[in-house]
């Protein structure tokens, strides 16, 4: 994937993993890091699960994925600092 690809995956899965998670947007600049890293933790989750990684931002599997990831690292963050905002 190229780097527009990985932000527009980032913004769609950061957005849809911080409304899941605080019911509220970090911010398009945060929504697209939380995307990214998203992204790549469920990528690792998921082929370490033997279920395939992130492809594209247009698939919605990849997006799936992502989203899982993003879902992961706030809860991860929440549980680190005691926090709700990353």
């Amino acid at each position: 994937m190229g780097i527009l690809s990985w932000i527009i995956l980032g913004l769609i899965a950061g957005f849809i993993g911080s409304k899941l998670v605080n019911k509220t947007g970090q911010g398009m600049l945060m929504d697209i890091v939380l995307g990214i890293v998203g992204a790549v933790v469920g990528g690792f989750i998921s082929s370490r699960l033997g279920l395939g990684g992130v492809t594209a931002w247009y698939n919605p599997y990849s997006i799936v994925i992502a989203v899982i990831g993003a879902v992961v690292v706030l809860l991860g963050y929440r549980a680190i600092t005691g926090s709700s905002r990353m």
